[in-house]
Order: structure tokens, then sequence, then C-alpha cells
């Protein structure tokens, strides 16, 4: 028996039907699946939940479909990891990575949302599917795709980073490369749905596709024995990620899995693109959409669907947001790998960069426990970082061209630490 009611517009509270609309014919507001609660509280226990597959899926009762899952067995479940050396040079001092980066199958948190959309779509009978993409989510789409037999049709940028290309065409997709940002991709992308009835994840699939983001919320509050944290900083694109932790950390309370401890979400945008960011420290009512300038590909967003959502979440939690520059991102790479020896994508690094603009403010200072939201892999940017030479140094091969070079490097080092 399904356990999902229907959707409901968050803006009216119009009802609709369980059917694949991008959003209320009403006030074209974001749907959201409505469940029946009552019935989930029977089987949704810490007790069910332990003995079940760890992948997205061992929380299927807040997922929204009616029947078993097709797409995504394997997918989810990704490492919670203490963060203590991160922690000392930020400041922070209780830190914990989400290390997203390790996500089956395409090494993003995009693949939790894909496995609950394709899925749906299979049960609508749906046989093409597709979305607009900023990569990585792409990359998702493809293989997810791919292993469920259904045809792809991915449209993205086409300046897009070379790494998030070539890990989508190889799957075999019909990848389109569109002159212009995600904004004009999105639009192409919904007058497509329109026309051909193609399952497009993130625009007649959104209300279900978005429910995926929920299962980082609930992993959290298991992986730290069924309590929430004190913080999460997110990375924000087109702003459904952070609502979606809060509503997973919601419907937790309201089953009794967790105690209503307070949480705050914070924001992390590029400088470049930071509409959401933007409208926060303006105290505006709601983001203003902007040209995105930046070489963090998978936020830029200029015009954020659920931003005006995001902005609510994090004002309603005690949040904040943060907007560092490109080159500040850069460094949040750098910081991560060489203090945890975890590599991320331009987001993550933004994720890193925010985190300590944040704990410069003050934003941590009652020392309740912090996670990072890291959502994608360095591989998937490593361009990002191909300015500098990577070698220390280069020699011929004999020992002492080597044994002269590390003379001379421990004598810096030790100089530098006099």
């Amino acid at each position: 028996m399904s356990l999902v009611l229907g959707l409901k517009c968050k803006e009216c509270g119009k009802e609709h039907a369980k059917e694949p609309v991008a959003a209320c014919e009403e006030c074209w507001g974001a749907l959201v699946p409505v469940y029946d609660m009552e019935a989930v509280r029977r089987t949704f226990t810490r007790e069910a939940i332990a003995g079940r597959p760890r992948d997205l899926w061992r929380y299927h009762e807040l997922l929204p479909l009616d029947g078993e899952a097709t797409v995504g067995h394997g997918t989810g479940f990704t490492p919670l990891l203490p963060a203590a050396r991160l922690g000392r040079r930020l400041g922070i001092r209780d830190l914990w990575v989400k290390y997203d980066a390790a996500c089956h199958p395409t090494l993003s948190f995009k693949d939790r949302l894909v496995a609950v959309a394709l899925s749906k779509a299979r049960e609508f009978g749906m046989t093409t599917v597709g979305c607009a993409s900023t990569g990585n989510l792409a990359n998702a789409v493809a293989a997810g795709a791919t292993a469920a037999g259904l045809r792809a049709v991915i449209l993205v940028p086409d300046d897009l980073e070379a790494a998030k290309l070539t890990a989508t065409a190889v799957y075999g997709v019909t990848l389109v490369g569109v002159r212009g940002n995600y904004d004009r991709v999105n639009r192409l992308c919904a007058e497509i749905a329109d026309r051909h009835g193609w399952g497009i994840v993130n625009v007649n699939l959104r209300a279900y596709y978005g429910e995926g983001s929920k299962t980082v919320g609930f992993e959290l509050a298991e992986q730290l024995g069924w309590t929430l944290p004190g913080h999460v900083v997110s990375p924000m694109a087109g702003g459904s990620l952070i609502t979606k932790v809060e509503r997973a950390f919601l419907q937790l309370v309201e089953l009794g899995l967790v105690a209503h401890t307070p949480f705050s979400l914070h924001g992390a945008q590029p400088e470049g693109c930071a509409p959401i960011s933007g409208a926060f420290k303006d105290n505006l009512p709601e983001p203003r959409p902007v040209k995105p300038n930046t070489i963090v590909r998978s936020l830029a967003i200029g015009d954020p669907a659920d931003g005006p959502a995001a902005l609510s979440t994090i004002r309603r939690t005690g949040g904040r947001a943060e907007n560092p520059t490109d080159t500040e991102a850069l460094g949040g790479i750098r910081l991560l790998a060489e203090t945890e020896g975890l590599f991320t994508e331009t987001a993550g690094g933004t994720v890193v960069a925010a985190a300590k603009r944040l704990a410069e403010a003050g934003a941590f200072a009652d020392g309740r426990r912090t996670v990072l939201l890291i959502t994608g892999h360095g591989l998937k940017t490593a361009e990002s970082l191909a300015g500098e030479p990577p070698f220390s140094t280069v020699i011929g091969g004999k020992l002492a061209e080597f044994e002269s070079f590390w003379a001379e490097r421990e004598a810096r080092l030790a100089a530098t630490a006099v």
C-alpha cells in the first residue's frame, strides 16, 4: 500500500494528484509529496531501519514511490567523518564532513535524487528521461538511465568542465550542448518536457526528485546516533538541498526518532553566483537573479528555483550564508585535501571556504557539532587546479640530484618553522 497520499503546493496549499507535473497549476509554487505519517510510523523505526541495506532505500517509507525501488540500489549511506585537523585550521571545535564524493555510482549527491526520480519515472511508464544540468546531475542521470534501460537526453551548457562532459557521454546517452548558461538550458528543458512528455528529472519529476536529498538529512541523524547536528553548511545551486535537510530533520522529529534540538542551516555560494547568499546579506525578501561568473560551475545557477525557500530555511533556523571568492574555493579544496585526505570539487571548496568565513564571524561559537556537506568528488573539476605545476621539483633521475633537492627542502622547512 502506498504511503504517499499526493502532492501539495508549498505556497498556496493546493493538493494535486501524483502525476508528473512541474509546479502548482494555481500559483506555480513548488510541489512536495504528502505522506501518511501515521502509517509511516508503524514501520519506520530505528530497529527496522538498522536491519536494512545500507543505501538510501533504507528510508523508503519517506520517499515518494508507490511500489518497490527499481533504480539506485547501493546509492547513498556515504561516510560521515570526523574532521579534527580541518576543524583546528578553521577554528571549529567539533567538525564533521559528510562525504558524498563517495556516492555510488557517479561520485556526487545527485545520485540520490536520480535514484528516486528514475524509479518514479518507471512507475509512470516513461521510457525517455533527461535533465538540465551543470554537470553532476548529467553524470548521474546518464548512469542511472543506462542501468535502468531508459533512454536519456541530457542538456548542458556547452562550456562545462571536460571531465563532466566525458563522464556523461561515456554512457552512450544523447548529450546536447546549449550555448548559454544553466538558466537557458533549464528553460529549454521545460519546453521539451511539455512537448514530448519525457521525464525531465528536475522539471516535471521535480517534486519526486527533490525528496532524494532528504536522505542526506536522514543519514546525518542516524550516523550521529539518532541526534541532530547543531550546524550544517550546505552548498546552494538551485537551493533545494538545504531545504530538504530541514524537511528530513523535521520529519524525524515528528516521528519521534530524534529529539527536537536546535539546529542551524548555513548556505554557501560562490561570489560569482550568489543570489541566495546576497539576498541574505542584503536582507532582501527573496533572491534576485544574477548572471553567473564563476569557476564553480556546479553552483552556477543565477535564478535558483528554490532560492526563496532556501533563504527562508536559513533565516528560520538561525543560519547564515557566505559567498567566498573562486580563489578562496580553490584554497578550500586544497585545505580539505591537506588536512583530511579528502578530494572535493569546486562546490566543496566553496563549502570549506564559507565555513572558514562563518567560523571567523562566530557562527559556530556555541561549540555545537558542525557538519560540512561535501557533495562531489574533486576528479570532476581537477582542471580548476591545473594552473600550478604539481611537481615539487623535476630532476634527471640521479640520487645525488634527489639528495640535493631534499636537503634544500628540509632547510627551507626548518627556516620556516623558526
